[in-house]
């Protein structure tokens, strides 16, 4: 699972006509967990997508609007969909027809796209949290093609070439209803936007609940879960601060009687996931960010 690490940045990304030709090393082409991904737009607005209405679309891409006339959606705030690292945000010009756009980069191979954008609000490299204000919805675009205000949104990963690499979006964990729906955001329902986009279930896999966890001071949170149909447990570290940075961060697992699995390193979202079979055993489980650390007794036992 090494791309968590700050290696990713060696990876070259060329934007051109037929889309995101990426050449990257075989450690950087490794896919991890999707990130939890919300509605781009604010909490309970609801928005019809439309993945079938534009010859431009290959794959998943999906166009919002929520208006009853053309131009309704013009200036309305675009979010991010989850926290990530703002990789492009430019004008694309005559180079295809994106307008203006924002590119955010998520970890582990993820990233998401927003375009024909009226602004952008977030620079270049800006660290952006799960429902910050990215920009504003238009109908920016190539020189003489005109098109109606709306929102393209697209889910792409570096494991593949275009368009291929254009992946189902999922909003909330639920798939999109392709090739049309109507979508009530849940970004930031909850309150503050979560500044990673990545959570323990996610990182574990499914089939895992969270049956224990700890915090390590403000910097991250350690995690156990447990899968009941294979008996596994499952450790992971989530970070909380300098996440998006390469930072010490680390996750162990250790079942009574056998020898402690550990996944430590300089990682930029998580540390993890270590499972083990335990059976009706005892487990030992923790985890460190940066100078906290925990280590439990041995626990959650059969």
């Amino acid at each position: 699972m090494r791309f968590r690490r700050a290696v990713t940045a060696a990876a070259t990304a060329l934007l051109g006509m037929a889309g995101l030709a990426i050449t990257a090393t075989s450690a950087e082409a490794a896919v991890g967990p999707r990130p939890n991904f919300q509605l781009p737009f604010p909490c309970n607005q609801v928005w019809n997508g439309d993945n079938d209405n534009s010859s431009a679309h290959k794959a998943y891409e999906i166009d919002f609007n929520r208006g009853s006339s053309a131009g309704a959606d013009l200036g309305d705030t675009v979010v991010a969909a989850a926290a990530g690292k703002v990789v492009i945000s430019a004008h694309q010009g005559s180079d295809n027809g994106f307008g203006n756009l924002v590119k955010i980069d998520h970890g582990g191979g993820w990233s998401t796209y927003y375009a024909h954008l009226k602004v952008r609000s977030v620079g270049l490299n800006a660290q952006v949290a799960q429902g910050q204000k990215i920009g504003e919805v238009g109908n920016t675009s190539k020189p003489g093609n005109n098109i109606s205000p709306h929102l393209h949104y697209e889910v792409r990963t570096n494991d593949s070439s275009w368009p291929s690499n254009i992946k189902p979006a999922y909003f909330n964990g639920v798939k999109f209803g392709y090739p049309n729906a109507n979508v009530t955001s849940k970004n930031t329902c909850s309150g503050n936007g979560n500044p990673n986009p990545y959570d323990a279930v996610e990182v574990c896999g499914d089939g895992y609940k969270v049956i224990d966890s700890q915090a390590l001071g403000s910097a991250a949170t350690t995690y156990l879960l447990y899968n009941s149909t294979n008996k596994n447990n499952c450790v992971t570290t989530i970070k909380a601060t300098s996440v998006g940075a390469a930072s010490a961060v680390s996750a162990f697992l250790e079942v009574e009687g056998a020898a402690r699995k550990t996944d430590s390193g300089s990682f930029e979202y998580y540390a993890g996931p270590v499972s083990a079979a335990a059976g009706a055993k005892c487990v030992r489980w923790g985890g460190s960010a940066g100078s906290s650390s925990y280590e439990s007794p041995l626990e959650h036992c059969g």
